[in-house]
């Protein structure tokens, strides 16, 4: 078998048990009447709630938006409107906060009500729509509504910027020990929209527990704004943003570990195949042709002297690990992330088990 097909093996792809915790359940996929129940609750659906709204004022000619399209409303200009923008603009914004936040309930609840989220006493929200003041009143507001339903899950927005969690939570895929003689590592993560890579400083003199890691340094590219964007692209340009960063580095005299941790949506096969989930990502990330890890390691099988160790796991998993030095205190916790998509995730603390 060729120097390619076999990279050095630190930790399973799409592993149940890492090194903190275990993974009771991720990716899950829950139907009902009107489909899949994450589209009710992702970044797609706050907006369609704002354009239900718009419409009766706009057939009546007094649409506080004008003309500009619900899609082309950002983050930043809907933050703006809550606090100092046009009264029933903000009004048709704290609107939709109410009515997303209840949607939100509905997919906790049911999530709840699978046997492997039974016993979740904390749920962290994650995910772009996070990183907004809009975002934040809609956790607030959720949690209210689950807490006045008698229901005792606590709901906590990630501490880290959602931009940086998904990056630090990658230096939780591999036992701790195997970074002491190195500064940081190498982390992706692979969105529906975006793409990052960064050099994780994992402080490890500071905090053994990885609660100091922190990202030194961050590419992100937005593959959804491009047009035909393809799947060698995507890779060719996650590895030019790698080989960036590796130069960076060096030229700061960081010690890099030779490791690369990877955050992707979708099922993960241990043999680091993506089985579905990936339908975001330009292109077919799902072939049984195509592996992430591998091509990874193709364009880059060294870091420093050492061959480089590649591990995949799913985006909202990793994103979650970013929050596992700071969940011990209970025992079992869950992540929801909202994006293009709504990635979830649930844990089990490894110190919990062995109690």
């Amino acid at each position: 078998m060729s120097e390619t097909r076999t990279r050095p093996a630190v930790a399973g792809h799409g592993a149940a048990l890492l090194p903190s915790v275990a993974v009771d359940s991720y990716n899950v996929e829950i139907k009902d009447d009107e489909g899949f129940l994450g589209d009710r609750a992702n970044k797609g659906a706050f907006a369609d709630i704002i354009e239900n709204w718009r419409k009766p004022l706009r057939k009546a000619g007094a649409d506080p938006f004008g003309d500009k399209p619900t899609e082309d409303l950002s983050k930043k200009a809907l933050d703006g409107l809550l606090n100092n923008g046009d009264a029933e603009a903000a009004g048709i914004v704290q609107g939709a906060i109410e009515d997303f936040s209840q949607e939100l309930a509905l997919v906790i609840r049911r999530f709840l009500k699978l046997k492997a989220w039974a016993g979740t006493e904390r749920i962290v929200i994650g995910g772009g729509f996070r990183a907004s003041r809009v975002g934040e009143l809609v956790i607030g507001r959720t949690a209210v509504i689950l807490k006045a339903d008698g229901i005792r899950t606590d709901l906590v927005p990630v501490r880290n910027d959602p931009d940086e969690a998904g990056l630090l939570g990658a230096a939780h895929l591999a036992p701790a020990w195997m970074f002491k003689a190195h500064d940081a590592i190498l982390a992706v993560d692979i969105g529906g929209t975006n793409i990052r890579a960064g050099v994780v400083d994992l402080n490890l003199k500071k905090k053994d527990d990885l609660s100091r890691a922190s990202v030194w340094k961050f590419e992100l590219w937005r593959h959804a704004d491009e047009e035909d964007v393809k799947r060698a692209d995507a890779v060719a340009n996650l590895a030019a943003m790698l080989k960036r960063l590796i130069a960076r580095a060096q030229k700061e005299k960081i010690k890099l570990a030779p490791f690369i941790g990877v955050g992707c949506p979708g099922k993960i096969e241990p043999d680091g195949a993506i089985d579905r989930g990936a339908q975001n990502l330009p292109g077919n990330w799902e072939s049984s042709r195509f592996n992430l890890p591998l091509a990874l390691g193709e364009a880059i099988p060294k870091i420093g002297d050492d061959d480089t160790a590649i591990v995949l796991h799913n985006d909202a998993v990793v994103q979650g690990l970013s929050e596992a030095p700071f969940m011990q205190d209970v025992a079992h916790w869950g992540v929801l992330t909202i994006g293009t998509g709504l990635g979830n995730a649930r844990f089990t603390n490894r110190s919990a088990m062995e109690d």
